[in-house]
């Protein structure tokens, strides 16, 4: 999870132990920072697996850290899944492409499918059904390789198919249920967190193992099993169809890894292993973000919320307003989770006196409102309390303070109400909190929201934008794609930029910016992710070129070296640009842009620096000059009984920009702005102010600017005149420009 500030974190690299297996526990490798910090308001990064600032100096009693990171640069807190060494469970272990906006029924989500790595499912099925051989994949053979990108995992280790492993395999004994999951010995509890969540939605789970049926074991039918499986992720913007073999990696003819309760179930450990598959090997879990994964199993968007930020334990409103916000996203489908943040490397899963563990991923698997009271009097009393049920991927490990399986609290239900909740007294893993004590105790959640664009919906439709893009390098600052944030004036403005428009008077907008997910391998080495952000700046009304200086920032989100950056923003209509970057300039590497809104918002790249040169330009003219007018507002307009309901219009060589209309004001904040490439720059802008009126619109004044270059003064206060081209005669009211212009086309 991220969003904000947070406190110091030390890293260090765990060795091999001497049988060459990883113990779980410490965290990744080094990764330098510039010194020196930004100016206030600059952008800070968040790096690593905890989220914590670091102090400009380290006290002569620490000791050195193997990891310093500047004051303003901090660690991701949102991977989980390393166990400290004191825990029982850490033993010897193992340009652009602008897409169209996906099918507006949420059944066809999932019907354009592409196989992962050319690999046909049926294919290779009906290969080796009729050559009566069972499936073996080469692209993840049965070796080490498959197993870890850095050391070796000993030779205890032994591939097995599920028939060698126990007598009668199955896919899915009893069903499918949250409680089948239970986490191996690789640190994936956010991985294993996600999948409780997605076992506990039928639409979802279904989804991603298609055709669970057709894949189940048939003992009527021996001959119609091939050793072969496949699994659907959602990977940088489209649906990947993972075909996987059945072996699977074992100790004492143990699976090692994720495995379900019943030792002859099998879904958990062959998904886990379709997801290895894609991160490259089973180490590549080991230490991760459950909002990767609960995207990938969904194709939705992941919202972080850092509970130690907006005061939720103390605030009553703030956190009934939040829970309204969970308990609305688990009510439409969508996946939840919860953690506690790690300070240090001996904190990470640690358990704490609660019985919570910290550094370590919780599935939110129920959000409901709970009726207090027994019989009829529980339905007359409008008493109820925010719970939520969250489950340890372990299997085991339990809150124990109130709403405990065995606290006194559950006496205040009705025995039918504990019922309907599923309330068990034991040590499954599963376990009731009030919403008050999650804010108390967990530091962040991370709501998976399932963005519904089919129109035959009850719920609110959202309009989707996804394009691709790619950070370059190139010597020619105008073809360079990767200037770094904005720390880096100089070549920020060389980044992509993507403009889109907010057409209401307001406007949600969620934007979510993924990098491409990158595979840890032997050959490769582990694959780090890029340290990613974006600004978001109003801009001109009429804009079609790049940006090529400071304006209006409307948003931004923080920069951190996680897979995807998300944000949601409220803004008034309006043109806006975003700009992803990486946090440092000269980093390269491809991403995936998502914007939502609740109207189509026509976004797309904006690729040219200036306007074209083309064969008419000798005949027709070129631009010799570019001005930018920024109408700020008027004051003393002519008096109506209600005031005027006025609005603002910018001409310019046949080109104009009209503001939305101000009602009831004779001082209106029309806050719009015009740019404008000038062809004749000896003509005059016009600036014109009209009063709205139902049958027609009333003239109020106007100006004209020359604009010119050398003009010193930026900003105008100008009386309003008549239309006589003569003699004009002042009017009621003044209008105040901000007018900047250049010979330079890119001064802009």
């Amino acid at each position: 999870m991220r969003s904000g500030p947070g406190p110091p974190t030390l890293l260090k690299t765990t060795p091999l132990s001497s049988n060459g297996w990883r113990p779980r526990g410490g965290a990744g490798r080094s990764l330098g920072v510039p010194a020196g910090a930004p100016a206030p308001g600059q952008p800070h990064l968040i790096l690593g697996r905890n989220r914590r600032r670091l102090p400009r100096a380290l006290p002569a009693s620490d000791p050195v850290p193997a990891l310093y990171l500047h004051p303003r640069v901090q660690l991701d807190p949102r991977r989980h899944g390393r166990c400290c060494q004191s825990c029982p469970r850490a033993r010897p272990a193992l340009g652009c492409l602008v897409l169209a906006s996906p099918p507006r029924a949420a059944a066809t989500m999932f019907s354009c499918v592409k196989p992962y790595g050319d690999q046909s499912y049926s294919a290779l099925k009906r290969a080796c059904l009729r050559r009566k051989v069972l499936f073996e994949d080469p692209n993840f053979p049965a070796t080490d390789d498959s197993l870890y990108y850095d050391g070796t995992p000993g030779s205890a280790v032994r591939w097995k198919r599920p028939k060698d492993i126990c007598e009668d395999p199955r896919l899915f004994v009893d069903g499918i249920s949250s409680h089948d999951l239970h986490q191996g010995q690789v640190g994936n509890c956010w991985f294993v967190a996600a999948c409780s969540s997605l076992a506990s939605r039928e639409t979802l789970w279904q989804k991603v193992i298609p055709d669970w049926k057709e894949q189940e074991w048939n003992p009527e039918k021996p001959d119609a099993y091939a050793g072969i499986f496949h699994f659907h992720f959602w990977r940088f913007g489209e649906w990947v169809d993972v075909v996987i073999d059945d072996r699977l990696p074992t100790v004492n003819n143990q699976l090692i890894y994720c495995h379900s309760n019943s030792r002859n179930e099998f879904w958990c450990a062959l998904v886990e292993k379709a997801y290895a598959k894609l991160a490259g090997c089973y180490q590549a879990l080991d230490g991760g973000n459950t909002a990767d994964a609960l995207v990938d199993f969904t194709g939705g968007i992941s919202e972080p919320i850092d509970l130690t930020e907006s005061d939720f334990t103390n605030d009553e409103t703030k956190r009934n307003q939040l829970f309204e916000r969970v308990l609305k996203v688990h009510s439409r489908g969508g996946l939840i989770s919860a953690s506690i943040k790690a300070v240090t490397a001996a904190d990470m899963e640690a358990r704490l006196a609660c019985g919570l563990v910290k550094g370590h991923a919780y599935a939110i698997t129920d959000v409901r409102k709970v009726r207090l009271g027994h019989g009829l009097l529980a339905f007359f009393k409008s008493e109820k309390l925010d719970m939520i049920r969250l489950r340890n991927p372990w299997g085991e490990r339990e809150w124990n303070g109130p709403w405990s399986d065995t606290s006194e609290e559950w006496q205040k239900v009705s025995k039918s109400e504990r019922e309907k909740m599923g309330v068990t007294v034991q040590d499954d893993g599963e376990f009731w909190m009030t919403f008050e004590d999650v804010c108390q105790y967990f530091t962040d959640i991370i709501k998976c929201r399932l963005i519904n664009t089919s129109y035959l919906s009850i719920h609110k439709t959202w309009e989707e934008a996804q394009l691709r893009g790619a950070w370059t390098r190139h010597e020619d600052p105008r073809q360079n794609r990767s200037g770094g944030c904005i720390n880096h004036k100089d070549t920020f403005f060389q980044n992509p930029q993507y403009i889109f428009d907010v057409k209401k008077p307001e406007d949600e907008v969620l934007i979510s910016i993924q990098q491409r997910p990158k595979q840890s391998t032997r050959r490769e080495g582990k694959g780090e992710n890029l340290a990613i952000g974006f600004d978001i700046y109003k801009v001109e009304e009429n804009r079609q070129y790049r940006m090529h200086s400071l304006q209006h920032k409307a948003a931004s989100s923080i920069y951190i070296n996680s897979r995807s950056v998300f944000l949601r923003t409220d803004q008034p209509e309006g043109r806006y640009v975003i700009i992803p970057t990486t946090f440092e300039p000269g980093h390269t590497g491809e991403f995936l842009l998502r914007v939502f809104t609740d109207v189509p918002s026509n976004c797309r790249e904006l690729c040219l620096d200036e306007p074209p040169r083309s064969c008419w330009s000798s005949l027709c003219g070129y631009p010799q000059q570019v001005t930018q007018v920024h109408v700020l507002g008027a004051a003393c307009l002519k008096d109506s009984p209600t005031g005027a309901n006025s609005y603002v219009i910018i001409k310019c060589e046949g080109d104009k920009v009209r503001s939305a209309v101000q009602k009831g004001t004779s001082s209106p904040k029309y806050n719009v702005k015009g740019i404008f490439y000038r062809k004749k720059p000896g003509q005059p802008i016009t600036i014109q102010i009209w009063n709205h009126r139902v049958l027609k619109d009333e003239f109020l004044g106007q100006v004209h600017l020359k604009a010119d270059p050398d003009d010193l003064q930026a900003l105008h206060t100008l009386h309003l005149q008549d239309r006589n081209s003569r003699q004009p005669s002042d009017l009621p009211g003044t209008v105040a420009v901000h007018v900047l212009s250049s010979a330079s086309l890119t001064a802009v």
